[in-house]
């Protein structure tokens, strides 16, 4: 495992903790979207499915348990806590997320390495991932009041991608018998693009002290 690989897990780790900080302590899951955390729901079961037939390494294995886990705790929260769900932004989270899954699964069962159910399901996950963010930045552009624990989720997770594009570029070049994989790689790529827009103003109202906001 190189640097990169290992920040890009520790970041994506790091945001997951961020977004539950911000709804444990808080009691609030205001400018969070249900529809998005439904969507990594079905990524990390369809991408981990390999849990019940392979064995890799206890790190491995821990980490596909903390994000399964993580998830379906994180849409326990939204839907049914009985504090945490009333600050919910039901009324801006419109975004039809089923929109997205169906053409990502039949994308899969078109453009796959190999026809078998496991593997089928791990290339549905990386499109589908690839885009699961799309209701979470069109509630941003929605909302008026944009808190920096949420801002700092969004963030962390589009520089998790990012990181793992630099972890298969380093691969590339210093593993002599690695073997690209266009499926991950493109996925990865049109994954940080969303995120490009959220990045430039994020990073600007950093810099310039400002409250962070999107353009409508």
């Amino acid at each position: 495992m190189n640097v990169f690989r290992l920040a890009g897990d520790m970041t994506h780790l790091l945001s997951i903790i961020v977004l539950l900080l911000k709804i444990r302590t808080t009691k609030s899951c205001a400018g969070i979207s249900l529809k998005t955390q439904e969507l990594y729901v079905i990524v990390f079961l369809a991408r981990y499915l390999d849990l019940l037939t392979k064995y890799f390494s206890v790190y491995n294995t821990v980490m596909k348990l903390v994000f399964i886990g993580s998830s379906i705790s994180i849409v326990w929260y939204m839907r049914y806590h009985k504090v945490v769900k009333q600050t919910y932004n039901k009324d801006q989270d419109t975004f039809r997320h089923y929109v997205l899954t169906l053409p990502c699964l039949v994308l899969a069962l078109l453009i796959h390495r190999d026809f078998t159910v496991i593997e089928v399901l791990w290339t549905f996950s990386l499109y589908l991932e690839a885009v699961a963010i799309f209701p979470q930045l069109v509630l941003l552009q929605r909302s008026r009041n944009i808190d920096n624990l949420t801002g700092n989720y969004v963030f962390l997770l589009g520089a998790y991608r990012a990181l793992y594009l630099l972890n298969w570029i380093y691969r590339f070049f210093m593993e002599e018998k690695h073997l690209v994989r266009w499926i991950p790689w493109v996925s990865g790529i049109v994954q940080t693009a969303l995120y490009a827009d959220f990045f430039y103003y994020y990073i600007k109202s950093w810099k310039n002290h400002e409250k962070f906001r999107l353009p409508s």
